[in-house]
Formats: structure tokens, C-alpha cells, sequence
């Protein structure tokens, strides 16, 4: 059977799980009357809700006779470590761009990798039918992205198809039929190369992804590069220098139809497969034949740019929300996170109770916590903390810096452009996008947007658009202005009082309203000032037996600011945490005794 490998790259949200939804539906995969749930590819909870691709998937369509195995790729910055490696499978990729937005900075960071690969590009504009679409200029838009990215001759004759692929259309002109995607997938038999295939030489195979499987142990998924392998054969892995890392049996042998996985007793060069029986292999490792000596070349695996300490939670409410709470069932839980995640990287702190845990992003590490606390775990979370580098020839302390595109209204890019500079940003370009808005693109250190997201939905009263791409590392920036206001924190344990609230109102909005769980310590409101406030939100009012001509009035108060956990997590100082349970996200002072907080600060004073 004839075989096609395609990756499916598009900026987060521009449409391109739901585009592979219609090609499973229009291939033949599900029968008439089987129930799929909407935009299949994305089967966890958190892909489900947040609207995004978290995990590369792999599946196929059989058109013609054809197979054709379709990878869709994660299009956030954070999850980026998965695409590269994604692109060594593939002989060629879709660009999915939205005819309204236009290419995006995560189109741009994959579509270079798969450029820089040799891979031909097909466009296909999405969205043609959304009443701001421009699919000509977005056309145009994508011609000179990629010259700018240094694309040959070849890659630049780049065929284009105009799309709904929520109404599972795909012409060549905006005049087209608009009936099927059978132009699509003509066009990718046409335009993408067989895979090449030399079934003669000794097995050999990258793994690309890796997962972990309650019943197989550990799962690789890769693309077979030469020969075959049949199931119980004797293989090894070679690390990127060479190095054995183990021999092993293959136990299983899975490949992808459809949307099911199907065991397999013989792969071949070409298709794309999981097979299991390792116990150390992993990513970027080459599995091979016993006489094969020289590993596959491999991407090396991204470093990670942020870090968190996930620590147990000491909170007196500990243990009351989550069955999770100790520091070995937390340990066993990371541990088995690097496993399936070679983003994130775990190392235990001095403490024993404290983990350090590093990743390439802000949405990584908060995908990470909100996964482990729906699995009933608690956990007090630090403030994130960007990973410095030194630079081995100067000594000089280096930082990560990311690469921010920023679409605005004209009338929000002054206050846009000075919160940036603030935060030691740099602008890099200003141009008018259409519509009264403006995209400025800025080089900015990653520590300066810790919690920045929140505050340009506010100043942009919600229309801005901020996307950021990890860019490189250059020398540190120096000191980035924290938050400006302090905290509102409370002094007794017990349940807020609604008279106790109204009367702390007026010193700063309040996180918490009345009949919440509190503790000493615990954050329940931003103080309208820069220092930290102690309050009680437990005193009543004082009942008297005189009675008053205006009768109490009921106490009015406003609603609670609710934060996010990402939201949270970026808003702390570092003495500050977040407890995070099953049921709740609160906001607390490291120290929860007050005379505990005020020796540590004259401890950092004394500094």
C-alpha cells in the first residue's frame, strides 16, 4: 500500500483539529451512524476545555490507495519540544493559517522548523468564511513569512487551498464547489513524497514521543527509518553520542487506524508506529537492530526556561480537600511525569518535602498542577523562577528572552508599549494590521512577563492579543519592578464574615466573600497600598439592645476578585504561595505567623 507522512501545523486555535475531524469523517473511518465526540484528537479533559492541543497525536485516513498518517502538532510556544521532533517523521506539511488573523508567531516558530527540515509546505487557508477574513493579503502574508524564514525556490511554489474546515470544505479558489476535502487530499498524494524506504538495510527507528501506559510500561512512538521489525525481535537503543543505553525485546508493536491504535506483528520502513518493552529509552534515543553502531541524528531536547518548587501543602486545611498530600505519593507522581513528558525536568530540594520542577513555560507547569490536583493531590506552589545560564567564555549571567507579538487598538498600544518597556522589553517592529489595530513585536526576558497576561487583558479591556515564542538567551536585563500593592491578610482561623468584609472593603479589593474557610496567613484581598495589611475578617458586629430609627441595613458587598490558578500563580511574591486542592485555589504568606514573617524579613534586611 501506497503511504503518505503529513504534519498539520497551524497557530493555537486557527482550526486544524477540527479540520483532522472532517478528514477522519470524509475518509471513511467512522460509520455512518457512529457517535465520535467533537474534535476527537484533543481526548483529555484539559485540551477539551482550554480549546488547545496539549500532546502531538498521530492518526491515519485511507484515501484511495493511500494511507495517509496525519500528525496533528501542539501550536503552543510551551509545548514546542514535541513539534520538532514531530517534523523528523513527516515528508510534508499542511500550514493552517487563519484568513482573518493571518500567520501567527507559533506558525512562524514551527513552520521554520519545518522549512529548515526540507519540508514542502501546503497552505490551506482556513476560516475563508468569518466576516473579517482576508485570504488574499493572508496569502501574500504567508509568501513573505516564508521568505523571510529562508525558504528555497521550491518551498516558495507553494500550492494554496481555501477552507471552512468546520463545514469540511477545501477548494483551490475562494469560487470553488465548496462540497468536499477531496482536493486536499488529492493534493497530498500530488505534492508529498513517498516516504523512502530501504527495506534491505538493519532496523532503525527515532523515537519522537514518548508515554506512559498503565499495562505496556513505557510507549515510543517513531518513524520506522530502515528495514523492519517483527514482534519479540531482540533490539537496542543508542543515545545521541553513540552510547547503549540497553537491549530489549519488542513486546508490542502498535500502529495508528484511524483514531484506534492496532497491534502489528511486523513494522516497515516508512510507517509510522509505538512500540514498547523499554525501561530507559527515551526521546531522541534510536532504536535499532543489535548490529547497528550509529545512532539516528536527533534534535536535542529544548532546556527548560522556568521553574517552580512544588511543595507539600502545611496549610491548616491540609489533608481536607485531596486524598494526596504526602511527599512520597507527590515524588511517585513527578517521577512518573518525566516519564511521559521529556519537557519537564524534577529535582528534590534540601527539604525532602520540596520538589524543584522545571519546564518551558508558564501554560506547561499550569497544565502540569491543574492535571495533578483533578488526580486529588494538594500541593503549596512557589513563584515561578526564570533559569539563568552563564556564558562559558565571558562568565556573564544570561536569561531567557522570548520573542512577543502583540495585536492591539491603536488607542491601547501607548499604554501596551510602556508596561513593556517597564518590564525591560524591547521593541522590535510597530505596523498597522487592518481593522484599527496594530501588531508590535517585542524581544522581552521571560521573568519580566511572569503575570503580565492578566494585566494586558485589563489595559486592553480584553480585545488584546498577546503570543510569545522562546527566542534565545541574552545577557541579563538587570532588576524588572515587581507588583506594586500589597496583600490583605488575615489574622484568625475560621469561616469570613460578611460585616467583617464590608468593613475591610474599603482598604482593597478582596479575593475571598463571606462563609469561606480562612487561616492565619492566608491572603484574602489586595491592599490599596504598597505594605501588607493584617486584617480580621472574623468579627461580627456588636449586638446592643438599642434599637435605631434606620434599622441595620443589609451588608452589601462587592464580588470577590476569582483567580485563575495560572492567574495565582503569577500574581505571588516570593514570600508568598499557592495552595493548591481538588476543590480550591487560595493565596497565602510563606511564613502563615506573623512574628515568623516579620524575623524572616529583617533576616532578608540584614542581606
Amino acid at each position: 500500500m501506497d503511504l503518505r507522512n503529513i504534519a498539520i501545523i497551524a497557530h493555537v486555535d486557527h482550526g486544524k483539529t477540527t479540520l483532522v475531524d472532517a478528514m477522519l469523517r470524509q475518509s471513511g473511518t467512522f460509520r455512518e451512524n457512529q457517535q465520535v465526540a467533537e474534535r476527537v484528537m484533543d481526548s483529555n479533559d484539559l485540551e477539551k476545555e482550554r480549546g488547545i492541543t496539549i500532546l502531538a497525536k498521530c492518526t491515519s485516513v485511507q484515501w484511495k490507495d493511500t494511507r495517509i498518517n496525519i500528525v496533528d502538532t501542539p501550536g503552543h510556544a510551551d509545548f514546542g519540544g514535541e513539534v520538532e521532533r514531530i517534523l523528523s517523521m513527516v515528508d510534508g506539511v499542511v500550514v493552517l493559517v487563519d484568513a482573518a488573523e493571518g500567520p501567527m508567531p507559533q506558525t512562524k516558530f514551527v513552520t521554520g522548523k519545518a522549512l529548515a527540515l526540507g519540508l514542502r509546505p501546503i497552505v490551506l487557508i482556513n476560516k475563508v468564511d468569518r466576516g473579517d477574513a482576508r485570504p488574499h493579503q493572508v496569502h501574500d502574508e504567508v509568501f513573505d513569512l516564508f521568505a523571510a524564514l529562508d525558504a528555497n525556490d521550491d518551498q516558495l511554489d507553494f500550492p494554496t487551498l481555501f477552507a471552512v474546515g468546520r463545514d469540511g470544505w477545501a477548494d483551490d479558489s475562494l469560487e470553488g464547489p465548496r462540497k468536499d476535502l477531496s482536493t486536499l487530499f488529492d493534493l497530498i498524494l500530488a505534492h508529498v513524497p513517498a516516504p523512502k524506504r530501504d527495506l534491505e538495510a538493519p532496523f532503525s527507528m527515532l523515537a519522537t514521543t514518548l508515554e506512559a501506559d498503565p499495562y505496556l510500561g513505557r510507549v515510543l512512538t517513531g518513524r520506522v527509518q530502515t528495514g523492519s521489525v517483527k514482534l519479540n525481535q531482540a533490539v537496542k537503543a543508542l543515545s545521541r553520542d553513540g552510547s547503549v543505553i540497553e537491549q530489549f525485546r519488542i513486546a508490542k508493536i502498535l500502529a495508528y487506524r484511524g483514531i484506534e491504535r492496532s497491534s502489528l506483528d511486523v513494522a516497515e520502513a516508512g510507517d509510522i508506529v509505538a512500540v514498547s518493552g523499554m525501561t530507559k529509552t527515551t526521546v531522541a534515543d534510536t532504536i535499532c537492530a543489535l548490529e547497528v553502531t550509529e545512532p539516528l541524528k536527533a534534535q536535542p531536547i529544548d532546556p527548560p526556561t522556568l521553574s517552580m518548587t512544588f511543595a507539600v501543602n502545611d496549610s491548616p486545611l491540609a489533608g481536607q480537600e485531596g486524598d494526596k498530600v504526602t511527599s512520597r505519593v507527590i515524588a511517585a507522581r513527578l517521577a512518573k511525569e518525566t516519564e511521559s513528558n521529556v519537557a519537564i525536568r524534577v529535582n528534590e530540594t534540601a527539604g525532602k518535602d520540596a520538589f524543584e520542577v522545571a519546564g518551558r513555560g508558564e501554560l506547561q507547569l499550569g497544565v502540569l498542577i491543574e492535571t495533578m490536583r483533578r488526580e486529588g493531590f494538594e500541593l503549596s506552589i512557589s513563584r515561578p523562577r526564570v533559569l539563568f545560564k552563564t556564558d562559558e567564555s565571558t562568565g556573564e549571567r544570561l536569561e531567557p528572552i522570548e520573542e512577543v507579538f502583540i495585536d492591539v487598538d491603536e488607542e491601547f498600544s501607548g499604554v501596551v508599549v510602556e508596561k513593556m518597556s517597564n518590564r525591560k522589553a524591547e521593541m522590535t517592529g510597530m505596523r498597522p494590521s487592518g481593522g484599527g489595530k496594530l501588531r508590535i513585536t517585542f524581544l522581552a526576558p521571560s521573568r519580566g512577563l511572569i503575570g503580565y497576561h492578566g494585566e494586558f487583558l485589563t489595559d486592553t479591556r480584553g480585545t488584546g492579543l498577546m503570543n510569545r515564542v522562546f527566542h534565545g538567551y541574552a545577557p541579563y536585563k538587570g532588576a524588572i519592578e515587581g507588583r506594586r500593592n500589597g496583600v490583605l491578610i488575615s489574622t484568625d482561623q475560621g469561616e469570613s464574615v460578611a460585616y467583617a468584609l464590608w468593613g475591610i472593603e474599603e482598604r482593597g479589593p478582596l479575593f475571598i466573600g463571606p462563609n469561606v474557610r480562612i487561616y492565619q496567613g492566608m491572603i484574602i484581598g489586595e491592599h490599596s497600598r504598597g505594605n501588607d495589611l493584617e486584617v480580621n475578617p472574623l468579627k461580627g458586629k456588636q449586638l446592643t439592645n438599642i434599637r435605631t430609627t434606620s434599622k441595620d441595613e443589609a451588608v452589601r458587598l462587592t464580588p470577590p476578585r476569582k483567580m485563575s490558578l495560572e492567574q495565582a500563580i503569577a500574581y505571588i511574591e516570593d514570600d508568598e504561595l499557592v495552595e493548591v486542592t481538588p476543590k480550591s485555589v487560595r493565596l497565602r504568606k510563606r511564613w502563615l505567623d506573623p512574628n515568623e514573617r516579620k524575623k524572616q524579613s529583617r533576616m532578608k534586611d540584614g542581606m
